[in-house]
This record gives C-alpha cells, sequence and structure tokens, in this order.
C-alpha cells in the first residue's frame, strides 16, 4: 500500500538543492503530487507532497524498508546540504480534501501601493479569512527598490491567489473596496481564469484618465464660464444629473470661444502619470487600444497620435469660422454609447468581451466598466467608485500592467 507524505525543506538558497533531493525520489518509487517552492532574501522554503510505494507492490499494509531507507538517504543529503529537513503523514481523508479544494473558486487579489506595510497585508488576509476564503499563495510581483529611493517613485505590488467559494465574492470585493480607501492601497480582483492571462483590448476614457485634466473646463476657464462649467461637471461626474443633459448646458457655456484657443490648451494638458508606460508595453504585448470619450475628438485625436491608441470614439465639435457654436457635429457620445462602442470595437477586433478591460473615472463611464472583462474605476468620483469592481485611487496607469501578469523585470 502506498503513503502519501508531505516533505518540507527550509535553508540556505544556492544552486543544486532540488536537484540532489529530487535526484533521491527518482530512484524509489515516488509519484510527486504536488510542489512548490519560494525564496525570500536567500532563504528557501521548498515543500514537495509525494506518493511512496512499497518496494513489493504485494507488500502487506505496513511500512516497508523501501520508505525507511528514502526518509534515512533524504535526511542525510539534508544534513549535507546543512538544511531542515520534516516528513508529515498525510491521510487519505486530508488528501481527499486536498484535492477536493481544487475545484473552488480561484481568484487573484493585487495590492498596489507607495509601500507596502504589514498592518495593510494583515488588514487584506484578515477580511479574505473572515469571508471563508484561503490564501494559496503571496508573491512579491514589483521590482526590489533601495530604501533610500524616495516614496513617491515607488510602486510596490503584491499577488495573493485565494480559494473560496463563488458566492461570496461580492461581499469580498465591497469588503476590500471599503478598505483600500483606509490603508493607502488599492486592491484588485480578478478571477484566475483563462481570460485574466488572455486580455487583448483595453478603452479608455479620456478626461481625468488618460489626461489629469477635464478638457471642457479647460477651455471653459478660457471662454470666462470656468465657474459655471466646472459646477455642472462635478455634479454629472458624481452621476447627480443626466450626462447628456449635463454636456448641453456645458457646451453652450462655450460658445464663442476661438478655435486657436484649443490649441494653447493642448499644450497645457498633461498625460496621467504611468499612461505612456502603460500604452507602450500594450503595444508590445499586441494589445489593441481605444479612446472611448464625452470629451473632444479635437484633443483625443491628438491624444492618439502623441500615444498611439488604435480607435478613438469622441464629440467632435461644430466650429463656423474659427469659433465655437456650442454645438456638436453627430451623435454624443455618452454613458450607452460608450458600453456599445467597446462592444463593437471587440467585435471588429475579434475579441471577447471576457478579454477587454474598461478604464474610467465618471459615472458616464460605469456601463462600460461593468460589461469588461475587467473594469477598473480610476481616481473615480464616490458614486463611481461604489459600482465599480476594481477601483484605483493610489497608483498610476501602469499599475494596470500587474493586473494583466506582468512583472517589473518584464516592463518597457
Amino acid at each position: 500500500m502506498s503513503q502519501i507524505v508531505r516533505i518540507n525543506v527550509s535553508g540556505r538558497d544556492r544552486p543544486g538543492i532540488t536537484t540532489a533531493l529530487v535526484a533521491i525520489l527518482g530512484r524509489y518509487r515516488v509519484n510527486v503530487l504536488d510542489i512548490d517552492q519560494a525564496v525570500i532574501h536567500n532563504n528557501l522554503a521548498w515543500g514537495m507532497l509525494v506518493d511512496v510505494e512499497p518496494a513489493d507492490a504485494n507488500a502487506a499494509d505496513q511500512p516497508t524498508e523501501n520508505t525507511d531507507a528514502l526518509f534515512r538517504e533524504l535526511l542525510f543529503k539534508a544534513h549535507e546540504l546543512d538544511l531542515d529537513i520534516r516528513f508529515t503523514p498525510v491521510s487519505d481523508t486530508e488528501y481527499q480534501a486536498w484535492c477536493d479544494a481544487g475545484g473552488q473558486s480561484r481568484h487573484i487579489i493585487t495590492l498596489l501601493g507607495t509601500r507596502m506595510a504589514a498592518e495593510q497585508v494583515s488588514d487584506v488576509s484578515s477580511i479574505i479569512s473572515e469571508r471563508g476564503w484561503n490564501i494559496a499563495s503571496i508573491q512579491r510581483i514589483s521590482p526590489r527598490l533601495p530604501l533610500s529611493q524616495p516614496s513617491s517613485h515607488k510602486l510596490a505590488a503584491l499577488e495573493l491567489r485565494i480559494r473560496g467559494e463563488q458566492q461570496s465574492i461580492s461581499d469580498l470585493r465591497a469588503a476590500c473596496l471599503s478598505l483600500s480607501s483606509k490603508i493607502d492601497a488599492d486592491i484588485a480582483i480578478q478571477e484566475d481564469n483563462i481570460w485574466r492571462r488572455n486580455r487583448r483590448l483595453i478603452c479608455f476614457d479620456m478626461d481625468s484618465t488618460l489626461i489629469q485634466d477635464e478638457a471642457i473646463d479647460l477651455m471653459a476657464a478660457a471662454a470666462g464660464t470656468g465657474d459655471q462649467v466646472a459646477a455642472i461637471t462635478a455634479r454629472a461626474m458624481n452621476g447627480e444629473i443626466d450626462f447628456r443633459e449635463s454636456f448641453t448646458q456645458r457646451l453652450a457655456l462655450l460658445k464663442g470661444l476661438p478655435e486657436q484657443a484649443l490649441a494653447t490648451i493642448d499644450n497645457e494638458i498633461q498625460t496621467t502619470s504611468g499612461a505612456e508606460k502603460l500604452i507602450r508595453n500594450l503595444k508590445r504585448l499586441g494589445y489593441k487600444t481605444a479612446i472611448l470619450s464625452g470629451g473632444f475628438t479635437w484633443f483625443a485625436e491628438r491624444l492618439q497620435q502623441r500615444l498611439g491608441i488604435d480607435h478613438v470614439h469622441a464629440n467632435q465639435l461644430e466650429i463656423v469660422d474659427g469659433v465655437l457654436t456650442g454645438k456638436v457635429i453627430g451623435d454624443i457620445v455618452d454613458e450607452a454609447r460608450k458600453a456599445s462602442l467597446l462592444q463593437q470595437i471587440a467585435e471588429a477586433e475579434g475579441v471577447r468581451l471576457e478579454q477587454t478591460i474598461a478604464v474610467g473615472d465618471g459615472a458616464n463611464d460605469i456601463p462600460m466598466l461593468s460589461i469588461a472583462g475587467l473594469g477598473i474605476a480610476f481616481h473615480a468620483k464616490p458614486a463611481v467608485r461604489a459600482q465599480a469592481k476594481n477601483a484605483f485611487g493610489t497608483v498610476g496607469l501602469d499599475a494596470i500592467l500587474y493586473l494583466i501578469g506582468m512583472r517589473e523585470d518584464e516592463l518597457l
């Protein structure tokens, strides 16, 4: 009768440890059921679950010389390598429970911030355990940085793989979203499935997402109607009034603004932190990118040229004799239009909705965030954060790269 044993090894890491130990297992009738290892600051934690068969397949149900010899040889080798080794028998019941756990829902939690404080990790792990989820692994995915580097230039990221019951995921998301606003860190949750590793299209809102500004507010300032437009913008982004109504009101307040003022405004606009790094790496990976904006093509098309965006959909200003009329040409790009455009672009590019990412900050972004495979409310208003599955308020746009499985040493 075979015997299931968990082998745990720890000690100073160096090349050849796994080779030496597994070579011994290979000389015996050992089936490897599971294996994992981690190295933290040159210290190794190595584990293997094995099925040890007796030397004689017809042997009685009792310890055999084969098993004793295996453990003895492993002990001697561990001592030679200055390692600690421990053997733990695993019952059939325990093993079956381990197998059954493999069918549980799997999710990935990514913890992102400018530092990784112990209390942050503690708070997240408490939320996970309190809701019946189990942490399968934890891994740092951000770079190793010297302590002397300014915190404003740091990005710390941890990836936690968890298992649990799918029906409790909504509660877990809500708890993590609430916690993120209290601990100066962002917490993203994704299902660990094939689509998470196979995203292909990312759609961005423009104002206060890809760029730091609200272009319409800058235009209003130039037109002398800044306070009026800003007040309407704030109400619209918080979901207090309908986007179409607010857009029409704000646009009318721009009537008479000279077109030449737009070039000056465009020179003032700054891209959001991490935007260029994000787009550069997405293009390298073959992603398609799109701007879906309730703003204006005048600015969106120039941003498209600077960043290398594939698709742009925004509102076209009506300009007559070099002056804005306070109207747009064609349909207004509102919340419903954004969601519809995301679907259309995905279909045209041969991409499933599960393979899409949407990023935005305003209430008019909620529909597209909801239908995308991964929706991210970026530095969003409270009403938007409350409805989003994931929200970033601490880090830059380039942190999205960690959510699609990239590591710092793979980035350009």
